[in-house]
């Protein structure tokens, strides 16, 4: 029996051509080589499993090789070629720096770099994970590094280059390393299936292209690992079984749920989840990840961002024509919250619960900000108003539109506005209605308000009765009772506050407070103005000796009260 090679070695690339996904690094240095322009040192930094290692050979044997094909690529039919496949050539020299970082081991190593190669051009000297050298060993290296022999090229490879000493960096041409994108990966997954004789499913792979993060080396590995789990033949079942990923079924079926506002289904789903073994934290950031596909599938300019097979992706661009922007964004904050309180929080499963609960709420809250709105215009443009047009006299207007309404069988005058709190679905401008006698007509709000004069005493009785409309708890009810409007121009009014807090607490209301006023005066032009009130020196005052400072000099009697009672400032 044949000894079995990991997916990994056996299609490790041998040129530039075969490496994946990272073309414009290796155009560069096929044009360096072609040029002939080659530095003495050189440095690649990347995630681990995108080919820094494996460049850095390919680097090392094409510069060395004898009969460079037309697009530079090296022959592998040259002995220097033959040499390196074999893993025999003197020409390249590779050094794990995890395990020889003292500085005795970089003297070595200058030492060596002195001697000329015997085949070949190069002595190229490649260095893994260069950054766990000592300080000291960085020392040693720095001359070296800087003006090595013609005939050396060092190539350093390292995962995490912040950790580099910034006299390293400068001393070398440092080339970035991508992630490898999923396509790229299942890609060359379905090349390698094919040479194996292996079928897989697509949707599959690019479950093994997400969970690699963007490292072929993982992909390969995770390949090797289907393989002994599903044999010949890769399923998508097979696939989220073996790795333990949560099957996007889930994701689907709970977006539904949130649709519909059913909060019951919706906890039954994460139950489920749990009980298949899947931590709450990695259910939440799946459900992120899930509304945030679902978001970029509802724009064909940003489809192309959904990183998932062609079946799923069909499935995503149908959830995505029943959710609104505004439900997703408000969805995806939501979840974010809860992603950021996780660790925080003691009972987990309850806020994961509770997050569910609130994305149910998401549908009835935007129907119920939809209706309000849109109450809320029809009020301040186009409210309608039942107004009184005795037997006996004109209409108002000589030309109003009229809407005949049927007339009431019973005789009620409401002496009060039908209005409202924010909040409520059904908002109603107000009605009087008169004796059976009497003709009704509804004409458009500019035609029924005459804009009548008002007086400050008629401004303050309208702001007074708003209050009715308010709940007793409620802490803005005391506000306005207790603030008296002032009157800064003809239809202008102006309300200080004391604080910022108060200041909010108003604007939220202002809408609805305005249309009520407008109404209760006849007036359509009222307008309101907020202001906080200048603080003052008592405010300002920072201690207590401070505010009885100011005290004493408004009201000189306490210097004597306190002096005859031998007081003290606390």
């Amino acid at each position: 029996m044949d000894n079995f090679i990991v997916s990994a070695r056996k299609y490790r690339p041998s040129t530039f051509n075969t490496v994946v996904g990272q073309s414009a690094l290796t155009t560069t240095l096929k044009n360096a080589i072609k040029s002939n322009h080659l530095a003495h040192a050189y440095l690649f930094c990347g995630p681990r499993g995108v080919g820094k290692t494996t460049c850095a050979r390919i680097f090392a044997k094409t510069i060395n090789c004898e009969k460079l094909t037309a697009d530079f690529e090296a022959c592998n039919e040259c002995e220097s070629c033959v040499s390196f496949n074999d893993q025999r050539s003197y020409n390249i020299h590779e050094l794990d720096a995890a395990s020889n970082n003292s500085v005795d081991d970089i003297r070595s190593l200058t030492d060596q770099v002195r001697i000329p190669p015997q085949i070949g051009k190069y002595s190229v000297y490649i260095i893994d994970e260069v950054h766990m050298l000592s300080q000291g060993a960085f020392n040693a290296f720095l001359k070296t590094l800087e003006e090595p022999p013609a005939h050396a090229i060092f190539i350093l490879a390292t995962t995490e280059k912040h950790k580099i000493i910034p006299t390293i960096l400068s001393r070398c041409q440092i080339y970035d390393f991508n992630r490898i994108t999923v396509a790229d990966t299942v890609k060359h997954l379905q090349m390698i299936a094919e040479k194996e004789g292996v079928t897989v499913d697509v949707n599959g792979l690019n479950v093994v292209a997400q969970k690699s993060d963007g490292g072929m080396r993982d992909a390969l590995s995770i390949f090797d690992q289907l393989v002994s789990f599903c044999g010949n033949n890769i399923t998508y079942q097979g696939v989220i079984e073996n790795l333990n990923v949560l099957d996007y079924e889930y994701y689907f079926r709970l977006v539904e749920s949130f649709l519909k506002g059913e909060v019951s289904k919706s906890l039954l789903i994460f139950n489920e989840v749990l009980n298949k073994g899947f931590d709450a934290h990695h259910f939440i950031t799946g459900l992120s990840s899930h509304l945030r596909d679902v978001l970029v599938s509802k724009d064909p300019q940003t489809i192309e961002l959904l990183e998932v097979g062609a079946d799923i992706g069909e499935r995503y661009k149908t959830q995505a024509q029943f959710c609104t922007p505004e439900f997703l964004f408000q969805a995806l904050k939501t979840t974010n919250d809860c992603d950021i309180d996780y660790r925080q929080s003691k009972n987990k499963r309850l806020l994961v619960e509770l997050t569910l609960i609130r994305l149910c709420q998401l549908t009835d809250e935007k129907k119920k900000a939809i209706l309000i709105d849109e109450q809320s215009i029809t009020l301040q443009k186009i409210a309608v108003e039942t107004i009184i047009i005795p037997e006996n006299k004109a209409p108002i207007s000589a030309k109003p539109t009229v809407h005949a309404i049927e007339k009431p069988k019973e005789t009620v005058i409401d002496s009060k506005p039908a209005f409202q709190r924010p909040g409520s679905i059904s908002i109603s401008a107000p009605t009087v209605v008169t004796s059976p006698q009497e003709t009704y007509q509804v004409t458009k709000v500019e035609e029924i308000i005459q804009n009548k004069p008002f007086t400050e005493e008629e401004l303050e009785v309208a702001w007074l009765q708003y209050t009715e409309t308010i709940p007793d708890q409620g802490r803005m009810k005391s506000f306005i009772l207790s603030t008296k409007p002032q009157l800064i121009s003809e239809t202008k009014f102006e309300i200080i506050v004391s604080n910022t807090l108060q200041e909010k607490e108003l604007k939220r209301l202002q809408p609805d407070l305005v249309t009520f006023i407008r109404l209760h005066l006849q007036n359509s032009k009222v307008g309101m103005s907020i202001k906080i009130a200048e603080e003052t020196d008592m405010q300002r005052a920072n201690s207590p000796e401070d505010r009885y400072k100011i005290m004493a000099e408004q009201n000189p009697a306490l210097d004597i009260l306190k002096n005859g009672l031998q007081l003290e400032i606390d």
